[in-house]
Order: structure tokens, then sequence, then C-alpha cells
């Protein structure tokens, strides 16, 4: 059990979180949600104790609390077997000196008799500990957050920064803890992986306390939604979907007591208004003011900010502005293109589809010249000027930078001024320009990542995943710019929404080939 009482965390003189207090009960699922900076990856941290709390406290009971953070802790060096192993830090021992004895013996290196007797201890301490199910255990979890059984052997730093964070998922699954603490942990996973997240969370037998933007996949999991706002947290039992309902409920209630509320407010004000000056009416005046000072007025339910931001092109490119010519591209003997060709004219918006491995981002990078295809040539037009956004563009951001800094990386001598102005667009306003990057939460990386990526003068946009670490607000913003730009796309994307609405031609990329799925007018 986790129980959370008016915890307060406070900064620069106001406060993020006010006084909240709920109770997370064992096998519970509870997703937590709210707007921008609402404070839901500093309420997972001060749960934590990874983040200090201004007041209140937090108490786990009932067993010990796993937490996944929006960045990776793997030992690069580590193969993936070991580095899963490394997350049963008792049994790992055990192997490790099974193993070290078992060599003793061959190389009749001491005593046999003790060492003999040590191994029988250890295979029995071994055993009892569930150390037999370990290696089936590994597999079941990596092979369901999409490795291969060919990836155990491959030292972690030879992955990805988003691979990492399966890894780092994929440990705290093993470990089984009785409490998990989950921070986006559906960011990296493609489809299929979360399917079978979703399922082995809803199975779970110990809490789970999550953030994430992606309501489809809390209504597949979350029995209970805590909804933060304006420093508050509301909870709302049921599915995802039972949240979204009962929230629009109550704020339509809310909406009209307020009013109700305030037609009685100005009749007594007036009344006030017009005798406040008779004596015959003293009484009944202090009386209405003294209970107009005692009502708790209800407040009108008031929408948090949200992200504004158009995109624009940069000049005038010729009519052709790609041609792709039997492009193959290798990674260490494996073939991920095989003789691809695509054109693309000016103004086309291209969604590039297909299951992970099948070659976008591979594709997206050689288009961007951050790969050298095996074979082949990419001819772009002379007037054509690309922004590249990578599918973990965040990661790129440097972890010391102030946010105003990253931008200003990209912003090509634009003054601070028109730089503060975008990112007030982006929710970053007066002293939030100058936090650092590593200050931030998942979802505000991300929409420093975009600022710096707009801030770039380009007539065509390469996208690979652009709306996978949004919140939904600004991901509905970002698909209204896309639908509005007059330049050129070209993007990866498994978002219904950029498929079906926004793109003009759609392609499907499968075992290492290009193929004209359908044409959007």
């Amino acid at each position: 059990m986790i129980v959370v009482d008016n915890l307060t965390k406070s900064f620069g003189g106001r406060d993020l979180l006010s006084a909240v207090s709920f109770t997370v009960s064992s096998g519970e699922k509870i997703g937590i949600v709210g707007p921008n900076g609402a404070g839901k990856t500093t309420l997972l941290k001060m749960i934590a104790g990874d983040e200090p709390m201004s007041a209140g406290q937090v108490n786990v009971s009932e067993g010990e609390l796993a937490y996944l953070h929006q960045e990776s802790d793997v030992e690069l060096h580590r193969d993936l077997g070991d580095e899963m192993w490394s997350a049963l830090p008792e049994l790992d021992s055990l192997r490790h000196r099974i193993s070290e004895i078992e060599d003793a013996l061959v190389l009749e290196d001491g005593d046999a008799t003790e060492l003999v007797a040590e191994l029988d201890d250890s295979h029995s301490r071994f055993k009892v500990l569930g150390g037999n199910g370990v290696d089936s255990s590994i597999a079941r979890v990596t092979n369901g957050l999409g490795f291969s059984n060919a990836d155990i052997q491959k030292p972690c730093g030879d992955f990805s920064g988003g691979w990492r964070m399966r890894i780092s998922l994929a440990k705290i699954l093993l470990r089984r803890e009785e409490h998990l603490l989950l921070d986006e942990p559906t960011n990296h996973l493609d489809k299929s992986s979360k399917r079978w997240l979703a399922q082995e969370l809803a199975d779970y037998p110990g809490a789970v306390l999550m953030v994430t933007h992606d309501g489809e996949f809390l209504q597949k999991v979350s029995t209970r939604v805590l909804d933060i706002e304006h420093g508050q947290v509301q909870s709302y039992p049921g599915s995802f979907s039972d949240y979204q309902r009962t929230k629009q409920t109550r704020q339509e209630q809310l909406d009209v007591e307020a009013a109700r509320q305030e037609r009685e407010v100005a009749r007594q004000e007036q009344f006030i208004d017009r005798f406040r000056s008779k004596a015959t009416k003293a009484r009944q005046v202090q009386s209405r003011i003294k209970a107009l000072d005692r009502m708790d007025r209800v407040e009108r339910v008031t929408n948090s900010k949200a992200t504004k931001f158009q995109i624009k092109s940069s000049g005038r490119v010729e009519r052709k502005v790609l041609e792709a010519a039997s492009i193959s591209h290798d990674w260490e003997d494996s073939p991920v293109l095989l003789d691809v060709s695509l054109e693309v004219e000016r103004g086309q918006k291209v969604a590039l589809i297909g299951h992970n491995g099948g070659g976008k981002s591979t594709f997206l990078r050689i288009l961007a010249g951050e790969v050298e295809p095996s074979e082949g040539e990419i001819i772009w037009a002379e007037r054509a000027t690309r922004g590249y956004y990578a599918q973990h563009q965040d990661e790129s951001l440097k972890l010391n930078s102030t946010v105003l800094e990253s931008v200003r990386d990209s912003a090509q001598d634009q003054p601070d001024g028109a730089l503060r102005g975008i990112l007030g667009r982006f929710l970053f306003s007066a002293d939030d320009v100058y936090k650092s990057i590593r200050m931030l939460s998942g979802g505000e990386k991300s929409r420093v990542a975009l600022a710096k990526f707009l801030v770039q003068p380009n007539n065509v946009l390469l996208l690979d995943e652009p709306t996978n670490h949004l919140d939904a607000a600004t991901r509905q913003e970002l698909l209204k710019a896309l639908g509005d730009y007059d330049g050129t796309i070209i993007c990866a994307s498994h978002d219904p929404a950029i498929v079906e609405e926004i793109a003009s031609h759609v392609y499907t990329v499968e075992n290492g080939e290009i193929t004209l799925l359908s044409v959007n007018v």
C-alpha cells in the first residue's frame, strides 16, 4: 500500500502540488493524467524518494517499490542477458558463485570437499529463490517488449536510447516488486509491445501507478485515474473512458452551479449597493455582506494552457523535391533496405508505415544525410532545405543547457526576444526558459525538442514518429500545424491521424521494400 498524505511541492514561491492526499491499495492499476507541467513526474519522484517534498509524507508498506524513470539505467558494457540478471542481485551473485565453484573443481583449485558442500548449498539456495526459472522469465519479458532471442547476447551499448528504455522496463517487470511506479512506459514501444505491456500490467499482481498520455493504453489497464490540475488531485474510479465521462459531467455540473451562484451573488450585491446608505436597511445590508463573506465560492473549470504554434515553409522549392534511386542498406551484414526507389513532388505529404524494424527509420536517416546508403543515390532539389526530427529527438538535448540555450543553438541568429516568444507558445514563459533540460519532465523535453526543430527554416520536413512522446494537447496542435503546412513532408508514423487525415501518399516499408498503398486526394 502507498499512502500519500498532504503532499506539497513548491517551486519559486508557488505550489506545484498542494496538500495532495490519496491511497494506492494492493493490486490497483492507477493512471496519472494531467496537462503539461501539472506535476505528474514530480509526484512520482517524491513517492519514490528521488525528489524532496516541501510538506507532507509518503508511506510505503507491504512490499518494495520499483520506479521506471524517463532515463534508462543500464550498464552499456554488459550484454542484455547479464543486464537482465542484474535486476535480481542475490540470484545473480549465486549464479556467478556457482560458476566460479564449478571452474575451481574442474581446475582442482581448492579443497574439493568444501567446494562441493558450498556448491550444494548454493544450488539449493538458487533453487529456493526461483533461479531455475529466471532465464525463461527473461525470455518472456524481453520477447514481449520486442527483443529477439539473438539480442540477449548483444551489449546494451549497441541499442538505441529507446531500446535501452525498454531494457529498464524489462528489468523492473522481471523483479516483480509489490509496487510499480512507471513514468511514460509506452513512449518507446511499438503497437505490438504496447499490447503485450497492457496485458502484462493488467494481470500484474502488485499495484501500478503510471504516468502516460496514452489514453488507449490506460483504457486497457487502469482501474482508477488520478487527474492532476491546478495543484490538486481528483480521483476517478473506473476505466479511462469512465474518467472522461465523469469529469465532463462534473465540469458541466460545476459550471451550472457556478452560474447559479454568480446570479445570486449579483442579486445580493445589487441589494447591498442600493440600500447601503439607508439606516432602515442597515441590519439587512450587514447580514447580506456577512453571508457573502461566508459563502464558499464555486470556481468555474478553467482550461489549462495549451501549446500554440504553426509551421511555415521557407522558400519555394522545385517541382520534383526528391528522387531516391535504388537505395539499399545493410546493418552489420543484415539487409534493411533492398533496391528502394521513391519520388516526391512539391507539397506532397508522404506517410511511411510498417512494423518496427522494417526500414522506415533507416530510410529517413538516409534521406536526412545521417547515414550513407550501401547502394543507390539520393537526389534533392537544389532549393530543398531539410529539417529532420528523429524518433527520439529529445535524447539529443544537452542536459546541462537551459531551455533558451537549447533552442538558440538551432535558431540561426534569431534574437532572444523572438525565441522567448516562440517558447511561450510551447508553454515556457518567464523564468521557465532558464530551467536546465535536466530538470524537465519527459513531456517538457519533447516540447523543447519540437521547438528546437521548428525554429529552423525548412521547406521539407523529415519526421520519424513525431507524435510519439507528446501529450494530447500538443499532439493535436502538431497535427493541425502539419495539416496546414504548405511545404513537403515525409513522415514515418503509426499515428492514424497522420496516415488518414494528413498524408497525401501512404507507402508501406516492409521487408526492405517500399510500396505505394494509397493516394489521398
